[in-house]
This record gives C-alpha cells, sequence and structure tokens, in this order.
C-alpha cells in the first residue's frame, strides 16, 4: 500500500455571501485503499468528523487524501454495469453534509481534480462544479505552522445553503 499523503483543508460556508456561524458539519471520506472506516476491521480507524463553523463560516482540518475506488459489482448492479459496458469506480472524494437552523441541510461530494473516473463515474454523482484542485504542496511550511517532511495536498472549498423556506428552482 502506498503511503497516504496527507491534506489540509479550508472551508467557508455561507449563504448570499454572508458567512454562516455555528454550522453543523459532518465529513467522511475513503482511505488510501477507497475503503471507508465503516468496511475496515480495526474499530480505531476513522475517516470522519463532525465540526462546527467559526463565526466567519469557516473550519479546516487535516486528513489523508481519499482514492477511487469500485462499487460492489457482484450482484444485478455488476450484471447491469457489464449489459452497460461500463466499470463500477467512483472517483476520489470528500463527502459533505451541513446543517444550519432556518437553512436548508446540504449533503454533497467533493472530487479530486484529475481522477482517472471523473467523465465516467459508476453512479453518475460528478457536476463540474463539485470538482476542486487538491493543490499539491513539497515539505516544508504548513498552514497551521508546523513543518512536514513530506509533500501534501490543500484543498479550498465554499460551499453555500439555502433558505429554509426556498422555493426550488426545479420544474415539477
Amino acid at each position: 500500500m502506498p503511503a497516504a499523503r496527507p491534506w489540509s483543508s479550508t472551508y467557508r460556508v455561507g449563504i448570499d455571501g454572508a458567512s454562516l456561524a455555528n454550522a453543523t458539519v459532518d465529513v467522511w471520506h475513503s482511505d488510501n485503499d477507497g475503503y471507508y472506516d465503516v468496511q475496515l476491521d480495526d474499530p480505531s480507524t476513522s475517516l470522519r468528523a463532525r465540526f462546527r463553523t467559526d463565526p466567519a463560516g469557516g473550519f479546516s482540518f487535516w486528513s489523508i487524501l481519499p482514492s477511487s475506488y469500485s462499487i460492489p459489482v457482484d450482484g444485478p448492479v455488476g450484471e447491469m454495469l457489464a449489459a452497460q459496458g461500463r466499470h463500477g469506480f467512483r472517483p476520489a472524494h470528500v463527502h459533505f453534509k451541513i446543517a444550519a437552523p432556518r437553512h436548508r441541510e446540504l449533503v454533497t461530494h467533493v472530487f479530486v481534480s484529475g481522477d482517472e473516473y471523473l467523465l465516467s463515474d459508476a453512479v453518475f454523482g460528478v457536476k463540474e462544479t463539485l470538482i476542486a484542485d487538491f493543490v499539491l504542496h513539497g515539505p516544508g511550511d504548513v498552514p497551521d505552522g508546523r513543518q512536514l517532511a513530506e509533500p501534501w495536498a490543500q484543498l479550498t472549498y465554499d460551499f453555500a445553503l439555502g433558505h429554509a423556506n426556498a422555493v426550488s428552482q426545479r420544474s415539477t
């Protein structure tokens, strides 16, 4: 197994251009081999966390870069994919669930730009606005003031929540 590359992330949650303080943010993603924590035998491994946004609507954390992975293809889904001549891979991504009082809950994911499966996601979940650069950096100073002896990546992304009473723009 190749070493997991660390990554730092900085996010801002807002609405109509204004910051949204104290929103609850759940984050989860796969490990370096494409497995989620619930798929692992080691109960001490966790690739999920819950945060609260700061007064400026921000939150940040360190983790490892997620990997692309295959969905199960050993049953009807596998038969369907085979009949369509498609693979079962999902591009690398990080999941987010963001909630705040009087706002619509947002459940989404952000995909790693450059992943080989972005254009052929097995579950058709990729949208261009959900693809982000995980900017690679060499060893040295990192945003929290530490020094890292290894390369690392950084993601910056802004989320926007709608008002709870906002009318959907989709037609029925």
